[in-house]
């Protein structure tokens, strides 16, 4: 049921209907399965069983279908939009809570983990073109829905910072740590699970030490 939420949440975030999020997903799968080679047009239609056409018209060229691809998976974290009037310091805290296994479960799928190695590998070969995307596409507006709810709390007197960006960094940095690098080297994944939310409330209650306003 989470994967399903997922992905209706990515397809809904980039915009997209849940058709183009369907292929969106066969792509990636594609990816995971066979490495950028898998990655065509061709590959990509026959396996999502649309036209190359469709895809075309829907994304454009090869870097427009990958970029799209990037902001499908980064909508799979999801955020609350909230009004500073509606929040509570508990709600506030479940949002958050939510928010952090969101991005756990993300950053630790398969998926994400073969578009970075990918990116790494680009890096020292031809330039950072997919490093950007995963910034531009990938991170940063997940940090802006996120810096969001951040700036809601605070307008609730819920938190305090200068910075709702800086705020967010020290979230993420909470959440993530050392586990993404980890993974990214080949550590078990299914061992580090079992930290997973445990992982994302000890981060969250950190975070509210940090910042949280005490009523």
């Amino acid at each position: 049921m989470q994967i399903w939420e997922q992905g209706h949440a990515g397809a809904a975030a980039a915009g997209l209907t849940e058709r183009q999020g369907a292929v969106l997903e066969r792509a990636l799968g594609l990816l995971v399965e066979g490495g950028e080679r898998a990655l065509t047009t061709a590959g990509v239609a026959r396996a999502a069983n649309c036209s190359k056409e469709s895809l075309y018209k829907w994304f454009g060229d090869r870097d427009g279908l990958i970029s799209a691809m990037i902001a499908y998976q980064a909508g799979k974290v999801r955020t609350v939009e909230v009004e500073a009037g509606k929040l509570t310091a508990e709600t506030l805290r479940q949002h958050l809570v939510a928010f952090a296994r969101d991005l756990i479960d993300v950053l630790s799928g398969d998926v994400s983990l073969a578009l970075n190695r990918l990116a790494i590998g680009q890096a020292s070969r031809e330039g950072a073109g997919l490093g950007r995307l995963l910034q531009e596409r990938g991170r940063r507006p997940i940090g802006r829905r996120a810096a969001a709810l951040l700036e809601a709390g605070r307008k609730a007197k819920l938190l305090a910072f200068d910075s709702a960006d800086e705020a967010y960094g020290t979230l993420y940095g909470l959440i993530v740590s050392d586990m993404h690098l980890r993974m990214l080297l080949g550590e078990d994944a299914a061992a580090l699970k079992k930290e997973f939310s445990p992982r994302a409330e000890r981060a969250v209650e950190a975070f509210l030490t940090l910042h949280g306003v005490k009523g």
